[in-house]
């Protein structure tokens, strides 16, 4: 709890700091590499590049402040999990939030000059330490529940298998390379695979893993990302999809993530677009392998039909279940065949040319031309505006907020609104 004295200055300032906090967030990251450059390799340099990480932390940080101030009844929980379970995946220690700390409080000195008296700065010296102690017990417990060692978060994984989903999509099968035994995990997390790339620093990006547990081995689904709209290409994806051959070594810490599928028999509603679908998949193998009677609606928008990721394992997987139904949205081509996938060095082989009660769109995505049951439990993966868009009309409809669950891939940009 936020002192009454700091209270006060929080709040006299917090509408000023809310104002400047892309600002000083700007300062912020540039000043703490300069000193500390061992910390770049933490963080997603495309974010870097494009703003991306800066709104997050200056969103994240506004929003527990505006918190602890209204002394909302609302939880913080669902957002200090949501980046505890990344930091956990990237290997963050707890002794690296004091670096934070030290330049994220000088960026706001510099940002805001005299306004930020000892006082004021003392104030939200406070509220960073709340957040931060909260990260820090909550990594604690994530990382003692998955067996991760902060100091010794990455082991070597070995490449077994390289398939070809789409022209812009490849999966990956990765078992140890040593002797640790396979991890458990639940549909809907995912790995932190690091690379380290030729002339730059060493990157890590997070994949949703793209099957059900039991396997023997994990899966990734990645897609290249393009340079496109001022956002640098995705050094990360174009390496592992044009240098990483089976017999690879890759450095992969624990699965992670909070977005698993809840226990129960309510029926599912999975609602992916692009990439997004990769975890629906593996909530999908799962259901269809414990729970064939429970009544899943999957939803998914695409460019295409070829441009669909897994779009044969979604019907394949979906035909297990007794109560399915596929509704797909495409930009082009809802006619066409299903999309095409091939194994490397394998010819093409097409897919189901269409799935047990599938109903194909042509144009964008109409959640209100999908019938939900009743009591249905959502998850989202995909763009944040298509997920805005989903979860605007999923809560018009009925669906209580505690029940629409969403995964995002990089900086999460819009944690201080959904639960």
């Amino acid at each position: 709890m936020l002192s009454e004295r700091s209270a006060a200055a929080v709040g006299a300032t917090a509408g000023v700091v809310a104002e400047h906090a892309v600002e000083i967030t700007a300062v912020f990251y540039p000043r703490m590499f300069a000193a500390h450059p061992e910390l770049v390799n933490l963080f997603n340099q495309g974010n870097q590049a494009t703003g991306a990480q800066r709104q997050a932390l200056a969103a994240a940080v506004v929003a527990y402040a505006g918190h602890l101030l209204d002394g909302s009844q609302t939880s913080f929980a669902p957002v200090l999990r949501r980046i505890a379970h990344k930091h956990v995946s990237l290997g963050v220690r707890p002794e690296q939030y004091t670096i934070v700390g030290q330049h994220l409080l000088a960026a706001v000195g510099e940002v805001l000059g005299d306004a930020v008296t000892r006082e004021v700065h003392d104030a939200w010296d406070e509220v960073y330490w709340l957040f931060a102690t909260a990260l820090i017990a909550e990594e604690g417990r994530i990382a003692q529940r998955v067996g991760a060692d902060p100091e010794r978060v990455w082991r070597p994984w070995r490449v077994t298998a390289r398939t070809v989903a789409t022209a812009e999509v490849v999966s990956f099968d990765l078992v140890p390379a040593g002797p640790e035994p396979l991890p458990t995990y639940l549909a809907g997390q995912y790995i932190s695979v690091a690379v380290d790339l030729p002339g730059a620093e060493r990157q890590a990006r997070q994949y949703s893993l793209s099957r059900a547990p039991g396997a023997g081995s994990l899966r990734i689904t990645v897609q290249r990302v393009p340079a496109a709209g001022g956002a640098p290409e995705g050094v990360v994806s174009s390496h592992l999809h044009d240098q990483v051959k089976v017999g690879d070594i890759l450095d992969v810490s624990p699965p992670t993530g909070d977005v698993t599928l809840a226990t129960g028999a309510d029926p599912l509603v999975l609602i992916s677009a692009g990439i997004g679908v990769t975890p629906m998949i593996a909530m999908l193998g799962h259901t269809a392998r414990l729970q064939p009677d429970r009544q899943v609606v999957a939803v998914h928008a695409d460019r295409s039909p070829d441009h669909h990721p897994l779009r044969s394992e979604m019907i394949e997987v979906g035909a297990l279940l007794r109560d399915f139904h596929l509704h797909t949205w495409y930009e082009s081509g809802a006619g066409s065949a299903a999309g095409i996938g091939r194994a490397a060095g394998v010819g093409s082989a097409a897919g189901p040319s269409g799935a047990r009660g599938e109903s194909r769109h042509t144009g964008t995505f109409d959640i209100d031309a999908v019938p939900l049951p009743d009591g249905a439990r959502a998850y989202l993966c995909g763009p944040v505006p298509f997920m805005r868009d989903a979860r605007t009309g999923l809560l018009r409809r009925g669906v209580p907020a505690q029940r629409i669950h969403y995964e995002v891939f990089g900086p999460d940009q819009w944690a201080g609104s959904p639960t």
